[in-house]
Parts: structure tokens; sequence; C-alpha cells
């Protein structure tokens, strides 16, 4: 038992490590978006690209699907099955209405000419916005993965940490969401 303590608790160490160096990889992508914020270079800028409503919009669906995230945590720690998967199963359905209006907004960018090749800021601007995309999509294969484990095992100390990590990483991308909404969407419609 000490032994699987053990091993638990490097996992978790571990999986803290890694939150850290995305929130590196995070601030040097803040940084060079504030950097090149103004670097249109006669392309389009934020203020004119930019739909407040519709940046809204996404962030009130991640903080939405971070309560419901919750609410799974909640009932792991009170061993309900049924609970956790259909607090999982909207978090997801969440999750993935939140890409498919980040992916409707870069297609509509694109067909207004407004691609990463444009200018410095929407190079910036796509890759901080999709770095962190990308990590909404590996976050809800990693929940589709565990609802599936959900059904099929029971509680063991090894799953609930697990479930524990993908609630973290959840919210951790939903606090990234908040700084990208704040620096990229709101400042850039006031620029």
């Amino acid at each position: 038992m000490k032994e699987t303590n053990s091993a638990e608790e490097t996992k978790v160490f571990g999986f803290w490590v890694y939150l850290m160096t995305d929130l590196i990889i995070f601030s040097v992508l803040f940084a060079t978006f504030a950097v090149l914020q103004n670097s249109t270079f006669g392309g389009p800028s934020g203020r004119e690209l930019f739909s407040l409503p519709f940046a809204l919009a996404e962030t009130l669906i991640l903080l939405t699907s971070s309560f419901t995230c919750a609410l799974a945590t909640f009932a792991i720690s009170q061993k309900q099955k049924k609970g956790a998967l259909l607090w999982f199963l909207i978090t997801f359905a969440l999750g993935l209405s939140f890409l498919v209006l980040e992916f409707s907004e870069f297609a509509h960018f694109a067909s207004r000419g407004a691609t990463p090749q444009r200018s410095g800021f929407l190079s910036a601007y796509f890759t901080l916005v999709g770095t962190h995309g990308l990590h909404i999509s590996v976050g809800l294969l990693w929940m589709f993965v565990m609802m599936l484990r959900i059904g099929k095992a029971r509680f063991e100390p090894p799953l609930v940490s697990q479930l524990l990590r993908l609630a973290l990483f959840w919210h951790f991308l939903d606090i990234v969401w908040v700084f990208i909404f704040t620096a990229v969407y709101a400042s850039g419609h006031l620029l």
C-alpha cells in the first residue's frame, strides 16, 4: 500500500510540474502577443475582427464547463458514478461547443483574409488561441477516455487521482481562457 501511495504521489507531483511548464508556455505566448498586438502591417486589428459578445459567449460556455467539472468532482468524492458521468458528459458537450465556436471564428477570420501569414498580430493571435484550443481538444480526448473508465471501473484511489488531475487540467484551461479573453478580446476591442 505504501508503494502505491508513493507512486500516486509521484504522478501527482509530475502532473503539477507539467502544469507549470504549460504555464510557462502560455506566459511566453501571452508575452509574444503583447509585443505583436499592434503589428498589423495594414491588416485588420483586433478591434476590426473581434466580436466581444461572441468571445463573451465562448467565455461563459467555458466557465460553465468549469462549474460542471466541479460538480463531477463532487460526485466522485461521493462515489456517485452516474453523477460523475452525467457531469463529465455535460462538461464534454460544453467543451466541444466551445471548440466549434473557436473553429468557426477562425474560419470567419480566414474568409476575411485574416490568416496567420497576414501579420505579426494575427500570427501571435492564432498561435495563442490555437494552442489553447489544442489543449481543450486534448482535455476532451482525456475526458472521453476517463468517462469510459468510469463506466467500467470502481472509484479506486488511482482512478480517483486520475479524475482529479483531469479536473485540475480543465480548470487550468478555464483560467488561461479568462486571461485570453481579457488580454486578447477585451483589450483588443478597446485598442
